[in-house]
Order: structure tokens, then sequence, then C-alpha cells
């Protein structure tokens, strides 16, 4: 056993709940922004703004034209599989056969594959790293051996692993449209709880497939506690707090979060208010790229998101507005201050080192 432990430690091999389901799932998210969301913002300028260059195709594959955001969205499995392999320190050899890996495993996990290329890269990753450097062949048994054995896990795991997320996905989105006020308030507090926990609520929505009313009320969940935390704390971050938490993440406040929890009232409350407004009264969807979902206000891929699906319209702009901006500032503020008179949370709670 000692001989076990020793080795894995020198090939950097940790098994633990932080480094797979922190770690590996946060990288899986911005590895899906670089490419799957990214591609779809890309295509949504080019449509809105009639930009040539965004929506002429540049290549065809199989008979299949592509534009520059299209491409950037076709690599989405083998960007996810890269990022979790950097994020678990692989060493380049086995970085790079991860593309292929992704690849495979998200065409072969449908509509559920974020999934399926999370939990195969990750094998894929730890066996790769474990067999690096310990032939005189490396550069040939590492890829060899990493490709092999992602490729192989994909076949075998990757639908049922795609097929139960989608499924559950569907399950929560088909809920929302029959109870909206109640999975609305469910959806968005725990959407919004996931933003700000140092795990990806991105990678989540994309993993179960939430779009439609789900991703809606998703998108307000994270817009609550992105703008809710940005203003609350504005007394003690001001500017740079506004602009860090509100068009970043709301995630910089967990160290504070540790210290009083309280302090997450307010944007919680607000995020079970706008949430079944966002579903009830507005009929907010989100029926683009499922990562936009987990994303709320950082870079505003979450207005972005609802904009390209619903496509316009003066009910959409007031609900965007209202859900995404306006109530979760209102709310967390009113929230923040009553629990200001009440001693809960004090001058400096939330103060953060920008």
């Amino acid at each position: 056993m000692e001989q076990v432990k020793g080795f894995l430690k020198r090939k950097n091999i940790v098994i633990s709940a932080k480094r797979y389901g922190i770690d590996a799932l946060g990288a899986m998210a911005q590895g899906l922004f670089c490419s799957l969301l990214i591609g779809t913002i890309l295509n949504t300028i080019g449509t809105q703004f009639h930009i040539g260059f965004l929506t002429a195709q540049v290549i065809t594959i199989n008979g299949v034209g592509y534009t520059i955001g299209g491409l950037a969205s076709f690599m989405s499995g083998s960007a996810m599989a890269v990022a979790i392999g950097y994020a678990l320190q692989a060493p380049p050899m086995v970085l790079f056969s991860l593309v292929t890996v992704g690849y495979a495993c998200n065409a072969l996990g449908g509509a559920g594959g974020p999934l399926a290329v999370l939990f195969v890269a990750i094998i894929a990753a730890e066996v790769g790293k474990a067999i690096s450097k310990e032939t005189k062949v490396d550069i040939l048994v590492t890829p060899i051996v990493t490709i092999l054995v992602g490729v192989g896990a994909a076949w075998i795991i990757a639908p049922p692993i795609g097929g139960a997320a989608s499924a559950f996905g569907q399950l929560i989105m088909r809920t929302t449209e029959l109870q909206p006020f109640f999975m609305g308030v469910l959806v968005s507090v725990l959407v919004g709880i996931a933003l700000t926990l140092p795990i990806s609520s991105a990678a989540i929505c994309s993993v179960l497939g939430l779009t439609g009313l789900a991703g809606g009320a998703a998108v307000a969940g994270c817009c609550a506690n992105m703008v809710g935390f940005a203003v609350l704390s504005f007394r003690e971050n001001r500017w740079g707090g506004l602009v860090a938490q509100g068009l970043g993440t709301s995630m910089l406040q967990m160290g504070n979060i540790v210290k009083n929890p309280r302090i997450w009232i307010p944007p919680t409350l607000a995020a079970a208010i706008t949430g079944p407004i966002a579903t009830c009264l507005f009929r907010l969807q989100m029926n683009g790229p499922a990562v936009s979902s987990g994303m709320g206000t950082c870079g505003l891929v979450g207005p972005i998101g609802i904009y390209t699906a619903m496509g316009g319209g003066s009910n959409m702009w007031i609900g965007i507005l209202m859900v995404c901006f306006v109530l979760p500032a209102v709310l967390s503020w009113m929230f923040g201050e009553i629990l200001r008179k009440m001693g809960w949370i004090k001058d400096g709670d939330l103060k953060l080192d920008l």
C-alpha cells in the first residue's frame, strides 16, 4: 500500500473530491466557454449585425459547412477534455492526446456529452499520467495508452452517462414547464448557490442540458448572486467590487461566506423571488448552449443567451432588465439593510482584497 501511495504521489495523481469535483469541473466549464459558448456568441453577433466574416462558411467537413463560431462549437469536446487534463496537471503528451478523447466522448455522449467527457477525460488523464515517462519509448506509449483508454472508456460508458444526464435534465425542464413557480424557485436558488460555491454552475447546467424555462430560472439565480453580492458589498468594495462580482463572479465572496454565512441570505432570497418571476411572469427562456444558463451576468453571457433564444420584443427586454439587473440589485440591497440593522451583517463582512 505504501508503494502505491508513493507511486501516486510521484505521478501527481490525487484522488480527491476537490481535484475532480472542483478543479476538473471548473476547468471543464472554462473549456466549454472557450469553444461552444464563444462560438455561439460569434454566430449571434454575426447574424444580428450582418457581419459577413462571421456568417460565411470558412470550411466544409463531410459536406457540412462551418462558420468560425461553428468551428469553435464543433471542438467543444476536445476543449473540455484538454481543460480537464490541464487542471489535473497532465504532462504535455497526455494533454495533447486528450484532444482525440474529448472529441470522441462528446460525440458518443450525445446531449449529455459534457458529463461523459468529465468522467472519461479524468480516467484517460490519470492513466496517461501513470504511464508517462515509464518506458524508453514514451513518445509512442503515452499517447497510444491515453487515446486507447480514453476512447475505449468513452465507447463503453459515454452513451449511458450521457443518456442519464440528458434524461435528468429533461425531467427538470419538463417539471419546470408544469410547475413554473415552485421549480422556478428551486432551480434559481440551487444554481445560484452553485455559482457562488467553488464548483461550476456553468458545467452543471451544461451537463444537465438545462435550457428553456429551467434555463431562464438558472440565469435568474446566477444573476441574483452576482449582481446581489456586487450591490450588497458596494459600501465595502466600491466600483472595483461592483465590476469584479457583477461581471466576473460572486465566488469571490466564498472566503467571507465561510466567516459569516448570513451574508449569503440576501442574494439567496433575491434568487427565490426572481426565479419564479422569470418563469411565470416574463417566461424567460434560455435555448442557446446550456452552459449559458449557469453564467449569469459573467460577461453578460446569461442575458445574451436569453436574447439569442427569444430574439427580442418588449417583454423580453423588460424581463432581462428586471430579472437580471434591477430586481437582484434592489432586493439584495433591501434584505441586506434589514440584516445589517439586525446585526447579522456588519461593516467589513463583505470586504474583498481587490
